[in-house]
Order: structure tokens, then C-alpha cells, then sequence
């Protein structure tokens, strides 16, 4: 839109360094997950929305998402902001539709996969539990 303020260099710079893997939430699940004793392997490339955290002999995958960038629904963390609205709804609706696609073809192929939320990393003794039911089942 015309009334949009530009994009400065400051934005662009911090908005770059927001990177795919190896996040704090994602690192903070791995570190559990290891503590619990699993094995894993990492961002596997042949399977849909290379999955952040992959047990091949299970066939199950975990994705650790942004409340942010994915929409988790009810959280605090999920806000629009206010400046370019139109792109970041066209931007949240898009990364939404994938997430959505990804998970079908993964269940396609036999997979299971759960979701771990960023909000949901603070709760170590709940999300430990979670972790367990999800990769024993």
C-alpha cells in the first residue's frame, strides 16, 4: 500500500537474522529430548517441511514452531503488527497453508508428527510428558 511506511535497513538487518533452525525453542526440545535418552536426527531434507526433529525407526517427526510465524491460536505471542498489515496476513496465510500441506503429505507417507510451540518450551515437566506419550505411542 502507498501509506505503508518504507522498510528500513535496521528492520531488514534483524529480520534476516530470524533463521529456520537451530532456535532457542527448538534447541531448548532437543536438549530435553536427549536428556529423556531418544536419538534423532535433524531438519531431514527428503521429507515434507523438513521436519526439525526426526525419529526414522518411529516414523514420527516433530516440528518446533514460532507462535508468531505459524498462528498458534489463543497464545499472546501470536500478534500482527500494525505497520504492513496486508502483507503480513497474505505472509501468515501462506506459511499456515504450508504447514497444513506438509502435515498431509507427511501422514500420507506414514508419518506422525506433533507440533511443540514456543510458548510451550517453558513448561519443561509438561512438555517432557508430552514428548514421551507423542514417541512411545
Amino acid at each position: 500500500m502507498i501509506d505503508d511506511p518504507p522498510i528500513t535497513p535496521e528492520r531488514s538487518f534483524i529480520m534476516a537474522r530470524v533463521g529456520p533452525r537451530d532456535t532457542k525453542p527448538e534447541m531448548i526440545v532437543r536438549r530435553l529430548l536427549h536428556a529423556l535418552g531418544y536419538r534423532f536426527r535433524l531438519h531431514a531434507k527428503e521429507l515434507p517441511g523438513r521436519p526439525d526433529i526426526v525419529f526414522r525407526p518411529r516414523k514420527k517427526v516433530i516440528f518446533v514452531h514460532g507462535c508468531f510465524w505459524h498462528r498458534h491460536m489463543g497464545c499472546r505471542r501470536t500478534t500482527t503488527p500494525k505497520t504492513r498489515e496486508e502483507f503480513w496476513q497474505a505472509k501468515f496465510s501462506a506459511n499456515q497453508a504450508r504447514d497444513q500441506r506438509n502435515q498431509e503429505e507427511l501422514k500420507a507417507l506414514g508419518w506422525k508428527y506433533l507440533i511443540v510451540w514456543e510458548c510451550q518450551v517453558r513448561r519443561a515437566e509438561i512438555l517432557a510428558e508430552n514428548l514421551k506419550v507423542f514417541l512411545e505411542a
